[in-house]
């Protein structure tokens, strides 16, 4: 009796967008606001298993997709690629004809469509560096007075006066 493969005839479920729980872990990723969250899934989406690199969005497209203003999807690419998330392997151009041509992308977790490695530069972001605070209790002004003898050099405060 001649069993027929599994996977014949079906459809299936259809495409879908996995993310890794280690880039959702990262600094990177967790210091991202929901718009340029929603821009990697739209990248992401657009990647189909060996076009790394060739990945094509314009800003035109991703606002559409986004539902956003086109000046507002500038700054989510930006922000993509300073934390090593994204790269252009190619600029966006006005092409020999006059008819713009879009940027095309490159997703750092995986590895380009010309078998190099996965980049991983989000891995390496550590963020902005955040301004020091001050903790712990004031200092004298005499720095080198310790507290028992700073107190003993103070007018008294209260003069009580029996008699």
């Amino acid at each position: 009796m001649s069993r027929k493969p599994y996977k014949r005839k079906k459809r299936g479920t259809g495409r879908h967008v996995q993310l890794h729980e280690w880039l959702q872990a990262s600094l990177a990723w967790r210091s991202l606001k929901p718009g340029p969250r929603a821009l990697y899934i739209e990248l992401k989406r657009r990647y189909n298993g060996n076009n790394n690199g060739a990945i094509i969005l314009s800003h035109r497209d991703a606002a559409k997709a986004l539902n956003v203003h086109r000046n507002t999807v500038g700054d989510y690419f930006r922000e993509l690629e300073e934390r090593g998330l994204i790269h252009a392997t190619r600029g966006s151009c006005l092409g020999p004809a006059g008819i713009g041509e879009a940027a095309h992308w490159a997703l750092d977790e995986l590895p380009t469509q010309d078998s190099k490695p996965a980049r991983k530069a989000f891995m390496r972001w550590i963020g902005p560096e955040k301004p020091r605070t001050k903790t712990g209790r004031k200092r004298h002004k005499k720095c080198g007075a310790t507290p028992e003898k700073a107190y003993e050099t103070r007018p008294p405060v209260l003069k009580i006066v029996t008699g």
